[in-house]
C-alpha cells in the first residue's frame, strides 16, 4: 500500500461528491484514485482540480484502475449490491453507503459472500455511530448511571422531500438511520414494527403519507418511536432521548449560536444532513482510512446493514398493511458475533 490509500468512489451525486471533497480536502492518508458514474460529466465536475483521477462509467473498471487500493460506495442503494460483491472478489475494503442493500435478500446474500471470505471487507456508512452526543449517549447508557433504558423518543425532520420520494422511503431510507442507532446505543435487536400515521400534512406531496410515527419493539424489552415528517419546512432536525429506570438523556437540541435583536430571539436551523452531521462524516471516513491502512476493518458490519434492511422491510410491510410485523433475523454468521 503506497503513502497514500487510494481510494475508488462509486457515485458522483450529492453524497458522492461531498465524499470526494473530503478525502481530497478533509481526511488524512488517502487520495481519490478514480471515480465512477453513469454520468461522466457530473463526475468530471466533482473531480475537477483534483489530479491523478480517471473518471469512469462502469464500477468495474473504476476498481481495476491503476492505485486502487479501497472503495467507497456512494451511489444509489441498488446499486449497492453489484459494487460490493465486485470488490469482495477483488479483495478490496469498501466503505458503503446506507443502505447496504435496499432489500433484505440483496442485504443477506452480501453478507454471506463476505462472510464466506472469512474476514470483515465492509464497513457500512451509519455515521451516526461517529456524532459526538450520539456517541457520548451510548457511554452513558453503558455505563449504568441511569439504570436500564426503557424507552428511546426519536425525531427526525427534513425540510422537504426530493422529487419522486415515497410513503415507503420514510422509513427504509430516512428512519433507517433510526434502526441503526437504536441496535447500536442500547445494544438490542428490533423484533417488530408498527407504524401509525396522522392526516398527511399539507406541505408534502400529492399522495405522500408524511409525517408516519414509528414504534419498534427490542429483544431486550425497551420501545424506540420515531416521528419522521420529511416536509417539516422549517430545517433538518434529528434528537433522540432515551429515557431509563433512573433519570433520561436528549441530544439533538440545536445549542447553537442565539441571536437576539428588535425583540425576538434565534437560532440557525440546520438545512441538510450534510450540514448537521459534517464532524460525523469526517471522523467516519478517516477511522475507515486509518483502520484500511492498518489492514483492518472498524465499525458498522455488514450483518448491522442487513439488520437495518430486514427491519425497514417489515416498517413497510406495517405501513402497507396497518399491522404490527415481526422482524425475522438469518442466523448471525460467525464472522459478526
Amino acid at each position: 500500500m503506497g503513502d497514500l490509500l487510494g481510494v475508488a468512489v462509486l457515485g458522483a451525486g450529492h453524497m458522492g461528491a461531498d465524499h470526494i471533497r473530503r478525502l481530497d480536502r478533509v481526511v488524512s492518508g488517502a487520495r481519490v484514485a478514480a471515480v465512477a458514474d453513469l454520468d461522466s460529466a457530473r463526475a468530471e465536475e466533482a473531480v475537477a482540480g483534483i489530479d491523478g483521477v480517471s473518471v469512469h462509467t462502469e464500477v468495474e473498471a473504476a476498481l481495476d484502475s491503476p492505485g486502487v487500493e479501497a472503495v467507497l460506495i456512494a451511489s444509489p442503494g441498488p446499486a449497492h449490491e453489484q459494487a460490493l460483491l465486485a470488490a469482495f472478489a477483488r479483495g478490496l475494503p469498501v466503505l458503503c453507503e446506507k443502505p447496504m442493500v435496499p432489500d433484505s435478500a440483496g442485504a443477506l446474500r452480501v453478507l454471506e459472500a463476505e462472510a464466506r471470505r472469512g474476514r470483515r471487507l465492509a464497513q457500512i456508512g451509519f455515521m451516526r455511530r461517529y456524532d459526538a452526543e450520539y456517541r457520548r449517549l451510548r457511554a452513558l447508557l453503558a455505563d449504568g448511571r441511569l439504570g436500564r433504558p426503557l424507552m428511546l423518543h426519536c425525531t427526525h425532520r427534513n425540510v422537504s422531500s426530493p422529487p419522486g420520494f415515497t410513503s415507503a422511503m420514510l422509513i427504509d431510507s430516512s428512519v433507517s438511520h433510526e434502526i441503526d442507532a437504536a441496535r447500536w446505543l442500547l445494544g438490542q435487536e428490533l423484533t417488530a414494527v408498527t407504524v401509525v400515521r396522522p392526516r398527511p400534512s399539507s406541505g408534502a406531496p400529492e399522495g405522500l403519507l408524511d409525517p408516519q410515527f414509528v414504534l419498534f419493539e427490542t429483544d431486550g424489552g425497551a420501545l424506540v418511536d420515531v416521528e419522521v415528517f420529511v416536509n417539516c419546512g422549517f430545517g433538518y432536525q434529528v434528537r433522540c432521548e432515551a429515557v431509563c429506570e433512573a433519570g433520561s438523556a436528549r441530544i439533538g437540541d440545536d445549542h447553537g449560536m442565539l441571536v437576539t435583536a428588535r425583540g425576538s430571539a434565534g437560532s440557525d436551523v440546520p438545512q441538510d444532513y450534510l450540514v448537521r452531521f459534517a464532524e460525523a462524516y469526517d471522523r467516519e471516513v478517516q477511522a475507515w482510512v486509518d483502520a484500511t491502512r492498518r489492514g483492518g476493518v472498524t465499525g458498522p458490519t455488514a450483518w448491522d446493514g442487513y439488520a437495518a434492511s430486514v427491519v425497514a422491510e417489515a416498517g413497510v410491510r406495517a405501513l402497507e398493511n396497518g399491522t404490527r410485523v415481526a422482524v425475522e433475523l438469518a442466523p448471525r454468521p460467525d464472522l459478526y458475533r
